[in-house]
Protein backbone atom coordinates (compact mmCIF):
# COMPACT_ATOMS: atom_id res chain seq x y z
CA UNK A 1 0.00 0.00 0.00
CA UNK A 2 2.80 2.42 0.87
CA UNK A 3 4.68 1.54 -2.32
CA UNK A 4 1.50 2.04 -4.37
CA UNK A 5 0.92 5.46 -2.80
CA UNK A 6 4.53 6.47 -3.36
CA UNK A 7 4.38 5.34 -6.98
CA UNK A 8 1.10 7.19 -7.54
CA UNK A 9 2.44 10.39 -5.94
CA UNK A 10 5.57 10.18 -8.08
CA UNK A 11 3.44 9.89 -11.22
CA UNK A 12 1.14 12.72 -10.14
CA UNK A 13 4.16 14.86 -9.29
CA UNK A 14 5.65 14.19 -12.73
CA UNK A 15 2.45 15.28 -14.45
CA UNK A 16 1.49 18.25 -12.28
CA UNK A 17 4.66 19.63 -10.68
CA UNK A 18 4.55 22.75 -12.84
CA UNK A 19 1.29 23.69 -11.07
CA UNK A 20 2.95 23.65 -7.64
CA UNK A 21 4.85 26.39 -5.85
CA UNK A 22 8.61 26.12 -5.57
CA UNK A 23 8.32 25.21 -1.87
CA UNK A 24 5.75 22.50 -2.58
CA UNK A 25 7.94 21.06 -5.36
CA UNK A 26 10.96 21.11 -3.10
CA UNK A 27 9.23 19.32 -0.20
CA UNK A 28 7.74 16.70 -2.53
CA UNK A 29 11.07 16.08 -4.26
CA UNK A 30 12.87 15.69 -0.96
CA UNK A 31 10.20 13.45 0.55
CA UNK A 32 9.23 11.25 -2.40
CA UNK A 33 12.17 11.35 -4.79
CA UNK A 34 15.10 11.73 -2.39
CA UNK A 35 13.40 9.68 0.36
CA UNK A 36 14.22 12.14 3.14
CA UNK A 37 12.27 11.89 6.37
CA UNK A 38 9.99 14.65 7.61
CA UNK A 39 12.56 15.43 10.29
CA UNK A 40 15.39 15.75 7.79
CA UNK A 41 13.35 18.12 5.64
CA UNK A 42 12.35 20.11 8.72
CA UNK A 43 15.99 20.44 9.75
CA UNK A 44 17.00 21.60 6.27
CA UNK A 45 14.34 24.31 6.20
CA UNK A 46 14.54 25.09 9.92
CA UNK A 47 10.82 24.53 10.45
CA UNK A 48 8.82 22.04 12.48
CA UNK A 49 8.27 18.47 11.38
CA UNK A 50 4.53 19.16 11.63
CA UNK A 51 4.82 22.06 9.17
CA UNK A 52 6.53 19.78 6.64
CA UNK A 53 3.92 17.07 7.20
CA UNK A 54 1.04 19.52 6.72
CA UNK A 55 2.58 20.96 3.55
CA UNK A 56 3.17 17.52 2.02
CA UNK A 57 -0.37 16.34 2.85
CA UNK A 58 -1.91 19.50 1.38
CA UNK A 59 0.23 19.10 -1.73
CA UNK A 60 -0.80 15.44 -2.08
CA UNK A 61 -4.44 16.51 -1.88
CA UNK A 62 -3.84 19.18 -4.52
CA UNK A 63 -2.20 16.64 -6.84
CA UNK A 64 -5.18 14.31 -6.42
CA UNK A 65 -7.54 17.20 -7.16
CA UNK A 66 -5.60 18.10 -10.31
CA UNK A 67 -5.82 14.48 -11.41
CA UNK A 68 -9.55 14.39 -10.73
CA UNK A 69 -10.06 17.48 -12.89
CA UNK A 70 -7.49 16.92 -15.65
CA UNK A 71 -7.03 13.15 -15.67
CA UNK A 72 -3.52 13.16 -17.14
CA UNK A 73 -2.40 10.10 -15.18
CA UNK A 74 -5.50 8.07 -15.99
CA UNK A 75 -5.17 8.96 -19.68
CA UNK A 76 -1.51 7.96 -19.58
CA UNK A 77 -2.34 4.64 -17.92
CA UNK A 78 -5.07 3.98 -20.48
CA UNK A 79 -2.64 4.62 -23.34
CA UNK A 80 -0.12 2.30 -21.74
CA UNK A 81 -2.76 -0.43 -21.48
CA UNK A 82 -3.77 0.02 -25.11
CA UNK A 83 -0.15 -0.03 -26.25
CA UNK A 84 0.43 -3.23 -24.29
CA UNK A 85 -2.63 -4.80 -25.94
CA UNK A 86 -1.32 -3.73 -29.32
CA UNK A 87 2.09 -5.23 -28.60
CA UNK A 88 0.46 -8.47 -27.45
CA UNK A 89 -1.67 -8.63 -30.57
CA UNK A 90 1.32 -7.97 -32.79
CA UNK A 91 3.30 -10.68 -31.01
CA UNK A 92 0.50 -13.17 -31.59
CA UNK A 93 -0.14 -11.94 -35.11
CA UNK A 94 -1.73 -14.46 -37.35
CA UNK A 95 -4.28 -14.16 -40.11
CA UNK A 96 -6.52 -12.19 -37.71
CA UNK A 97 -4.94 -8.81 -38.43
CA UNK A 98 -8.36 -7.18 -38.21
CA UNK A 99 -8.29 -7.54 -34.40
CA UNK A 100 -5.70 -4.74 -34.32
CA UNK A 101 -7.95 -2.10 -35.84
CA UNK A 102 -10.23 -1.57 -32.78
CA UNK A 103 -7.20 -1.21 -30.49
CA UNK A 104 -5.53 1.28 -32.83
CA UNK A 105 -8.81 3.22 -33.05
CA UNK A 106 -9.11 3.37 -29.24
CA UNK A 107 -5.51 4.53 -28.98
CA UNK A 108 -6.11 7.34 -31.45
CA UNK A 109 -9.25 8.46 -29.60
CA UNK A 110 -7.41 8.60 -26.28
CA UNK A 111 -5.10 11.38 -27.47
Amino acid sequence: MIVEKTTRMNFLFDFYQSLLTEKQRSYMELYYLDDLSLGEIADEYEISRQAVYDNIRRTEAMLEEYEEKLGLLSKFQRRQTLLKQLEDELAALSSEKESLHPIIHQLRESE
